[in-house]
């Protein structure tokens, strides 16, 4: 695996690259490596010739400084994770470096919808800077195929939308691969690392009461079915930002005051943010595959 922490060298490698007729794929990561990482490694090493990841911890993402703060880094584990995993290369840039001192600001990123609920709605500016450090990315790397994780569902989605934004969507293929599971059900997360012993054996509750809403998925209104889950997750020590039924494909939410419930055929994936104390936590479930 090769290592470059500065664009030039970088961009002229893949150039190189590029022009041999090798494909790109790339999977950007925060860091703090866990084996949910490594399968978007493996899904690109699959289909391309080359398979490059970065590290770089987005402070533009972070409405909350001290979430930053405490994001963890563990930069020499994941190295060498990515090492064994069989990762081409890995842009370790600086924030300068992504960031440059008198590069122009870019407008604002018009997500619709998307950026209204869930996420959008209790971390206001978070996907803007998602899409501000998504956009530098990708104009870097300029890969073929672009690798996500489906943990982060709603932020998939946005930068599906980046994609077209930039005039890129027929360019860069986004494949969103499986979220993987600890045996208990917890989704793979770097924000795992802050749970200390009594608080990781409450976080599988969350996926359970995902899977309590698909079991008892009926058509119809869903809203007693959202309150009996938000229920549960607070009787287990959560507090619940929310805890939502929407469309699959647009993340229009099901019964909201503009909407008349399920018609038993809609896909649907629900989702939910929950704090445990310190510790926010986010997952989802596809509810009728």
């Amino acid at each position: 695996m090769i290592l470059f922490k500065k664009v030039a060298g970088l961009q002229q490698y893949l150039t190189r690259l590029k022009q041999k007729g090798h494909t790109i794929g790339f999977a950007p990561t925060m860091g703090a490596l866990h084996e949910g990482h490594l399968s978007l490694i493996e899904s690109s090493r699959k289909a391309n010739a080359i398979t490059v990841s970065s590290i770089f911890v987005n402070p533009a993402q972070f409405n909350d400084p001290k979430d930053f703060e405490k994001y963890p880094v563990t930069i020499e584990k994941d190295i060498l994770m990515l090492e064994t995993a069989g990762c081409s290369v890995l842009f370790l840039p600086s924030v300068e470096e992504i960031y440059p001192a008198g590069s122009p600001a870019k407008e604002y990123y018009d997500l619709g919808y998307l950026e209204t609920i869930l996420e959008g709605k209790y971390r206001p500016g978070h996907f803007q800077g998602v899409c501000k450090v998504m956009d530098r990315l990708l104009d870097i790397v300029r890969p073929g195929n672009l690798y996500l994780g489906q943990k982060d569902y709603q932020q998939c989605m946005v930068i599906a939308k980046l994609t077209e934004l930039m005039g890129k969507k027929d360019s860069i293929i986004t494949n969103i691969c499986p979220t993987l599971r600890e045996p208990d059900g917890l989704a793979m997360s770097s924000r795992n690392m802050r749970l200390n012993k009594e608080e990781r054996e409450i976080a599988p509750a969350i996926y359970q009461t995902l899977t309590f809403i698909k079991e008892n998925l009926t058509k119809g209104s869903l809203h007693e079915l959202k309150a009996k889950a938000s229920a549960k997750l607070v009787a287990k020590g959560f507090k619940p930002d929310y805890i939502e039924i929407a469309d699959a494909a647009t993340l229009q939410i099901i019964n909201d005051p503009e909407a008349t419930g399920w018609d038993g055929k809609q896909k649907l994936v629900a989702l939910t943010a929950v704090f445990l104390h310190e510790v926010r936590l986010i997952d989802n479930l596809l509810l009728n595959e």
